[in-house]
């Protein structure tokens, strides 16, 4: 009976907004800052946009060499760029690359220039974009310089293994010396393995660090230099860290069954486990995994065995980590199952999500050849297609979506469909969710639309490029016209 009158409640609530919606009026205002014009002879797979979409960068060449062009400005020409660079840091202030010249590699900082190698990998930003890494060599042996501070050699390095923690304060890699292979932190070398499997894992907190090495054919964890168990096997995407640090897991084999070791206490056995699906509640209090028994497939939550079904995946806590929500199948039907109630079946269903105060979930799913969203166990209208999953405003009252009809597309805000265009991407909320953006294609040309109201046009968004909300009623881009590039500030004016 609650629940009946909850789903009216949520209709009447949704047509009051929509009418609240088409009351206000809304102004855009464009500013264009001119960043440059696309060099003719750009290399465009080197083509990046910093993650603030602020800033652009790519490698031209000019009679033989090569150079970087940053916000239209060139930069040094050089015999050779190393692929992959150049990279900005996260922060977006910052530019690094690794140039060749003269036979020699070195790293070019800001427009500053390292020392020389034989040798050079792309560098890495920590996160706090303050420190610089990358991986070199000198001769035949390979070496990891740290803020220009060079490490011992060693005969090999692991590749992508050079890691920075999250808190930027710690590096780490793995090395190898005479066949041995051992993990570098801090430029403190630790035990020497047979093998090391992957990179070195820190903690959110940047305090604790753990890795899978082998000893002959045993696996074992390494947590803080504290050694587990020997087992048969180590499941790939293991260990995994809590987000406050304080817990870690992983996915072991022994003999011929599968357990998960929580902060060192081993589980119970089952045939088979999805590693990768190990996962913490947002504050560490709770754990979920998939497993198998025989062939049917279970979430484990808390070490409590769920009901058991075809398929099971996408495990996903909410923001509070009290509820707990994946998607089953049996047979030919899948369905979400929310705090371990079953919902509607359907042909197919996409990964739910929820709000951000955890009292929401929604959903994509398929039935017939139709889609459709399901928000909070209320279905919404049919389309042929749908082209985003949903998205939650951040106060969670609204949710809106990119769906299709014909050969159009549209966005969908808490029911009311939005003007229709041949393309839509980039959909998403500002801050606090009072407005919603997104770029849509139309004959030949992308604009950015905001609550209905369009901007101005431009030949393309740059691959990489975002909206970036820069407060409330303020948000960017990065866009091109007639072969310049322009840093797009729309403002919002409202009456």
């Amino acid at each position: 009976m609650n629940r009946r009158w909850g789903a009216v409640g949520l209709v009447v609530a949704l047509i009051a907004e929509t009418a609240c919606e088409r009351r206000a009026t809304v102004n855009l205002i464009v500013r264009e800052i001119p960043l440059g014009d696309f060099h003719a002879t750009r290399v465009e797979e080197s083509l990046t946009v910093s993650s603030d979409s602020k800033h652009v960068a790519y490698v031209a060449e000019r009679k033989g060499k090569q150079l970087v062009v940053v916000d239209g400005v060139e930069g040094k020409e050089y015999d050779g760029v190393v692929n992959g660079t150049p990279v900005f840091s996260p922060n977006g202030k910052r530019v690094a690359l690794a140039a060749r010249r003269d036979g020699k590699w070195l790293a070019v900082v800001d427009g500053v220039e390292g020392r020389s190698y034989d040798g050079m990998g792309c560098p890495i930003f920590s996160p706090d974009s303050r420190r610089v890494a990358y991986v070199a060599q000198r001769g035949t042996e390979r070496l990891v310089v740290v803020d220009d501070v060079d490490s011992t050699e060693c005969n090999r390095l692991m590749k992508e293994s050079l890691v920075f923690s999250p808190d930027s304060s710690r590096v780490a890699y793995v090395a190898e010396r005479k066949g041995k292979q051992f993990v570098v932190v801090d430029g403190v070398e630790g035990k020497r393995e047979d093998g090391i499997e992957s990179a070195p894992v820190f903690s959110p907190d940047g305090k604790r660090i753990a890795y899978v090495a082998s000893r002959g054919d045993k696996w074992l964890v390494v947590v803080d230099g504290v050694e587990s168990k020997e087992y048969d096997e180590i499941a790939e995407g293991s260990p995994v860290f809590s987000r406050d640090g304080k817990r870690v897991a992983y996915a072991v084999k022994r003999n011929v069954k599968w357990l998960v070791v929580a902060d060192g206490v081993e589980g119970k056995e089952y045939d088979q486990l999805q590693g990768s699906s190990l996962v913490f509640s947002p504050n560490g209090r709770r754990m979920a995994y998939a497993a198998q028994r025989g062939g049917k497939r279970l979430v484990v939550v808390d070490g409590v065995d769920g009901m058991e079904y075809d398929r099971v995946g996408g495990i996903t806590f909410s923001p509070d980590g009290k509820r707990l929500v994946y998607v089953a199948r049996r047979g030919a039907k899948q369905f979400v199952v929310v705090d371990g109630v079953e919902g509607t079946e359907y042909d197919g269903t996409g990964g739910p999500t929820f709000s951000s105060n955890g009292d929401r979930v929604a959903y994509a799913a398929q039935r017939g050849g139709k889609q459709l969203v399901i928000l909070d166990d209320v279905e919404g209208k049919e389309y042929d297609g749908l082209k985003s999953t949903p998205t939650f405003s951040p106060d969670g009252k609204r949710v809106a979506y990119v769906a299709s009809r014909g050969g159009t597309q549209f966005v969908v805000v808490n029911g009311a469909e939005g003007k229709e265009y041949d393309r839509i991407a980039s959909l998403l909320f500002g801050p606090g969710g009072k407005h919603v953006a997104y770029e849509a294609w139309r004959g030949g040309k992308w604009l950015v639309v905001m609550d209905g109201m369009e901007g101005k046009e431009y030949d393309l968004f740059l691959r990489g490029s975002k909206l970036v909300f820069d407060g409330p009623n303020s948000f960017h881009t990065v866009a091109v016209r007639n072969g310049k590039v322009l840093l797009a500030q729309i403002d919002i004016s409202e009456r």
